[in-house]
């Protein structure tokens, strides 16, 4: 379960962001995941809240905002949303495509004390 190591590595940016900017406490944490990242939404937010007790995040609210996946169609010329990689393109069928979105992990947003 990969979501562990993310949820810490969350937590290590938190952290280093308290320490120069002079916060205490992180209420709401919201992350932007992408369909296509491979990280499970649900184990992330069971990782976060077993990885935040007992520091500046205990208790914070975890928001997460699902990016769906985006890909470029070499065929039919034009972006296309995908579900999964290697799915064909939803409008010509073609496999010949390239992923442009929705394969990315990024706190969007703190809310802090």
């Amino acid at each position: 379960m990969h979501e562990i190591s993310l949820c810490e590595s969350i937590l290590q940016v938190m952290e280093d962001h308290a320490a120069r900017q002079g916060f205490t406490r992180v209420n709401t944490v919201w992350l932007e995941i992408g369909g296509l990242s491979g990280v499970e939404v649900e184990a992330m937010r069971f990782g976060f809240d077993a990885v935040t007790r007992g520091t500046l995040a205990d208790q914070a609210r975890l928001e997460i905002i699902e990016v769906p996946g985006r890909a470029w169609c070499m065929q039919c010329s034009k972006s296309v949303a995908v579900a999964q990689r290697f799915d064909a393109c939803p409008d010509c069928g073609s496999y010949q495509l390239q992923v442009t979105g929705g394969d990315e992990m990024k706190i969007k947003e703190l809310e802090v004390e």
